[in-house]
């Protein structure tokens, strides 16, 4: 399996120990500051780009020395430093897209962030944002898998369109049958899983999927 994971430039207390998810079937790009998170940690890093304004020239230089590939890009563009990295992940057709370092601090930046799930999803690229304390989803109409992750035991659904249609969840502590999601609605917040592997389903609109944990 081909799996991209990309490091943002957000804070550095919001990204977990990345030691999990290191495979061999594993390209790691960083994207500005996110490059600087792979020096410190050991990972080897594929590709790294950004405009680096988040980075001291010297921190730099040992980018440049130890990534396989750098892209420097000017501070002044249309696209921030991580749409980038997400559309050079895409040129390299992963099965599977991880993103790391993208929520925390600004809140303009973690909602934009979690906005880009909508470019993976269009393109049928799964997608997951991973932070210390969550992990999130995109998802649309059509029956899912959940696998139970005692690491993020809590399970929330929330719709991100107008309204979610006929959602039903099996296998959950809180189990639904064709119940409809109107956008602000906290009814599917803090499930559980009852059983190893759970399913949800609905007909229409979009949900975002988020496992999270108490720290």
């Amino acid at each position: 399996m081909n799996i991209i994971a990309i490091i943002g430039g957000g804070p550095k207390r919001y990204i977990p120990d990345l030691q999990p998810y290191y495979e061999e079937t594993v390209h790691w790009i960083g994207a500005d500051r996110g490059a600087e998170v792979l020096l410190e940690r050991g990972v080897p890093i594929t590709k790294a780009l950004g405009d680096f304004d988040s980075v001291t020239s010297a921190t730099l230089k040992q980018i440049k020395a130890k990534a396989a590939e750098v892209d420097v890009y000017p501070e002044e563009k249309d696209d921030t430093d991580l749409e980038i990295a997400v559309m050079e992940a895409m040129k390299m057709k992963p099965d599977k897209i991880l993103l790391f370092g993208v929520t925390g601090g600004r809140i303009d930046h973690t909602l934009a962030n979690i906005q880009l799930l909508y470019t993976l999803l269009k393109a049928e690229i799964p997608c997951t944002i991973i932070d210390t304390q969550n992990q999130m989803e995109l998802t649309s109409p059509g029956t899912h898998a959940v696998t139970r992750n005692t690491d993020y035991p809590y399970i929330s659904f929330l719709p991100l369109t107008m309204e979610v249609t006929g959602l039903h969840l099996e296998g959950f502590y809180y189990p639904l049958e064709n119940n409809d999601l109107p956008i602000g609605s906290t009814l599917c917040m803090s499930n559980k899983l009852v059983k190893d592997i759970g399913t949800f389903s609905y007909t229409q609109g979009i949900l975002l999927l988020i496992r999270s944990r108490d720290i």
